[in-house]
């Protein structure tokens, strides 16, 4: 178990070099166990996330899903005693090596949250930019990676003559785009999406699915998503997530997405999926 606030147990751990950066990574959780205040959340779970394709986690409220997301890219240590065991490889890269910054994880494992979060009082221009301000990284030409971000968000079209405007006036659909492009200006090799579209009107959830589907085969997609419609259209690869009362969250099944919806394993997969509970 690794005390997350404890820098001096983190640098126990060997540093491989984190070389991902050039497209997709592969991100491997394996047995993955996470405290809060001493309480397990999450025990032994153990997943692949494929190379440019979309895993959806899915699952009833309270399993761990977001946890598991927030764990991928290490934000679950900026909460006060969590605790850590188990190993996240990015492309073979153990993520919480000793002297692996966080900073530097982040910059590879990008997110977007479930709540639209731009910076309200900066222009459209400078959100898309501000990923690559904070990761101390200078491009040749910002116009150019600016249009090139909102691009692949589904987002130029709409405000390529609005750059200067805030990013705070925009619809909530086109706020959720515009941190996809922040996310995507700093080239991550995989981007984690926590309930990117929960609350938007089916048009603006349209958009950004067909965004994922875009981004897929340059970025390695893992998304948390409640709908489960949503999970069979956007991903290829579902794990199934489950806790048991007073019991922490696990992953029950995994598999390709056409087989957990259609050919699950397990009895409790087929109950959620088909709706009969959570």
């Amino acid at each position: 178990m690794i005390d997350l606030s404890d820098t001096a147990t983190l640098a126990t751990r060997t540093r491989p070099a984190l070389n991902a950066g050039n497209g997709a990574a592969e991100l491997v959780a394996n047995d993955v166990c996470a405290w809060f205040n001493k309480r397990l959340v999450l025990d032994r779970v153990s997943l692949r996330m494929e190379r440019g394709e979309v895993t959806a986690l899915i699952g009833p409220s309270g399993c761990g899903k977001s946890t598991f997301l927030r764990i991928l890219n290490r934000m679950h240590e900026l909460v006060p005693k969590a605790q850590l065991a188990g190993t996240v490889e990015l492309d073979g890269a153990d993520i919480y090596a000793a002297g692996q910054r966080a900073t530097t994880v982040r910059r590879h494992i990008g997110m977007v949250f479930q709540k639209p979060n731009p910076f309200p009082a900066m222009s459209i221009y400078d959100n898309v930019l501000s990923g690559l301000k904070f990761v101390r990284t200078k491009v040749a030409d910002n116009d150019a990676l600016v249009e090139e971000a909102l691009q692949r968000a589904g987002l130029w079209n709409e405000v390529r003559n609005r750059l200067k405007e805030l990013g705070g006036a925009l619809s909530g659909g086109q706020q959720q785009r515009l941190c996809i492009a922040r996310a995507l200006a700093v080239s991550p090799s995989v981007l984690l999406m926590d309930e990117p579209c929960s609350a938007l009107d089916p048009t603006s959830t349209r958009r950004i699915e067909q965004t994922i589907e875009e981004i897929s085969a340059d970025v390695t997609v893992v998304i948390v998503t409640h709908n489960m419609q949503q999970a069979f259209r956007v991903s290829q690869n579902c794990a199934f997530f489950l806790a048991a009362e007073n019991e922490p969250g696990h992953i029950v099944e995994t598999g390709p997405t056409d087989r957990i919806f259609n050919e699950p394993h397990d009895p409790r997969t087929a109950d959620y999926v088909h709706g009969r509970f959570g």
